[in-house]
């Protein structure tokens, strides 16, 4: 067996400081979170405060001096490390505003999940506590779609496993019932089919209604593959009939529970953009938009506490040294975090104008065919940034332009060559797909093979596959079921 010995290695190790660190994390937050990241750091911070940053010469230094090579040993808080003692930054807030007064402004709507919509239902049912313990189970089973994807056998298993409730099939069959006759309509449901049909029978039961019903009770997979030859043939309707069939299933809702936020959150997310770009007489000028961002500056009442302490090093308590090391690390978080914002706005804003060079002919008018082939590597290579860098700006960010709100990854897209050898976005040729399916005879759908000629006619030489891939990337069904009547 080999003896255990220490030996001593050198080697070259990648560490990022705290401010790398600060910046990573704060590059990643779009600007509606900004703000609120921002008072989150304040709240956690004494040695940060909201408003303009005092003038004085120790500002460049941060507030204190640290030419002694700032040991910690050097440093005290004589008084302040009382417990007794309110320091200045709890009773004093800058220019009159408190974090709560900044909080108002963050532009966050909230809500009301589907899930609560149906407690509130539920709670004015006559239901003793068991059932309804049973069925407030059964609510929190229904997914954001309003959908409830599990039967009475499973969601029995689960009270017995999870409540240790042993309830009888029929009684949660019976909540299930129940909880279907709450609004939107729909809801509750397994599947589409239920779904739908859900909702039929809550509208006024007339002769189209009936027929409606009927398709969809025994012909639903028919209808939803469009076989109308069929339907037509063993429903002994007329054309006009099954229009008029069509036409009352479109109207319904096949998502019940669409028109809630979802339950994983408490408000809706609204799009801010983070960039603005004006179009003055052909010359793009982009800022960015710190909307309701407040200023950052390091307490001036605690920094001076440190430095009039500073002097009285002699005949210090242990009590006093680390009250001066906590209040020392915090004045350097406050450092590093106004840095780390500091540099977020640089590298954001340096990221977006090299997009906007490389895109300038597509930011002049909105048109689509300027729109150049554009990868995370070509942004890099003009920033100097790393490609992770440019990823963490991209994502999650938005740019206001004259001709709407787009999120930047909508100008990261493929390219390929046309017959010439030009070199085209991936976005062009779905706009053109897109414009001939809208263009296109509703009772005879172009094929993608047809597809795929069309776009070798305007000289882009592309195969069926990709085409497959692209009409499902822009959400377009195969021609069978584009087929109307």
């Amino acid at each position: 067996m080999a003896a255990l010995r220490q030996v001593q290695q050198q080697r070259m190790l990648q560490k990022l400081s705290p401010q790398q660190i600060q910046l990573v994390k704060l590059l990643e937050v779009p600007s509606i979170e900004m703000t609120e990241r921002i008072l989150k750091e304040v709240d956690q911070n004494p040695a940060l405060e909201l408003g303009d940053p005092f003038e004085s010469e120790q500002d460049e230094n941060f507030g204190y001096d640290n030419s002694d090579g700032g040991t910690n040993e050097d440093f005290s808080l004589g008084d302040y490390a009382s417990e007794d003692d309110m320091p200045d930054y709890r009773s004093q807030l800058p220019q009159g505003k408190s974090t709560e007064d900044w909080k108002e402004w963050i532009p966050v709507s909230s809500n009301m999940t589907l899930n609560d919509f149906l407690l509130d239902q539920l709670s004015v049912q006559e239901l003793d506590e068991d059932r309804r313990k049973v069925a407030e189970f059964i609510v929190g089973n229904v997914d954001d779609d309003g959908y409830l994807r599990r039967n009475a056998a499973s969601i029995s298993d689960d009270l017995s496993t999870i409540l240790c409730i042993d309830v009888p099939e029929k009684d949660i069959a019976e909540l299930i019932e129940l909880i279907q006759q709450f609004e939107p309509a729909g809801v509750g449901a397994a599947d589409l089919k239920e779904c739908l049909l859900l909702q039929l029978r809550r509208k006024p039961q007339t002769k189209a209604i009936g027929q409606t019903i009927t398709l969809l009770e025994n012909y639903f997979e028919e209808f939803s593959r469009k076989h109308y030859e069929s339907i037509l043939k063993k429903m002994d309707c007329s054309m006009e009939d099954l229009k008029l069939m069509t036409k009352e299933v479109v109207k319904l809702n096949p998502k019940p529970g669409n028109l809630f936020g979802s339950v994983m959150e408490e408000s809706k997310e609204q799009v801010v953009p983070d960039f603005l770009l004006d179009n003055n007489d052909g010359i793009l000028q982009l800022s960015l938009v710190n909307g309701t961002v407040p200023e950052l500056h390091i307490s001036r009442g605690y920094v001076e506490m440190v430095n009039d302490y500073k002097s009285s090093a002699k005949n210090q308590t242990k009590e006093t040294k680390e009250a001066l090391q906590f209040a020392r690390e915090k004045v350097d978080a406050a450092r590093w975090f106004i840095d780390a914002v500091k540099q977020r706005q640089e590298t954001m804003i340096r990221t977006m104008q090299a997009i906007v060079d490389y895109q300038y002919e597509y930011f002049l008018d909105g048109d689509e065919k300027h729109l150049k082939p554009m990868i995370l590597k070509d942004v890099a290579e003009r920033t100097g940034y790393d490609i992770s860098t440019i990823s963490r700006v991209s994502n999650s960010k938005y740019i206001q332009t004259e001709f709407g709100v787009f999120p930047l990854k909508y100008f990261f897209t493929e390219g390929m060559q046309t017959e010439s050898g030009e070199e085209v976005s991936s976005l062009e040729i779905k706009t053109i797909l897109q414009q001939s399916v809208d263009g296109e005879d509703k009772k005879n759908p172009l094929t993608d093979d047809q597809l795929s000629t069309i776009l070798t006619g305007k000289g882009y030489v592309i195969a069926r596959r990709t085409i497959a891939k692209y009409r499902e990337q822009l959400g377009i069904p195969v021609a069978r079921l584009r087929r109307e009547i």
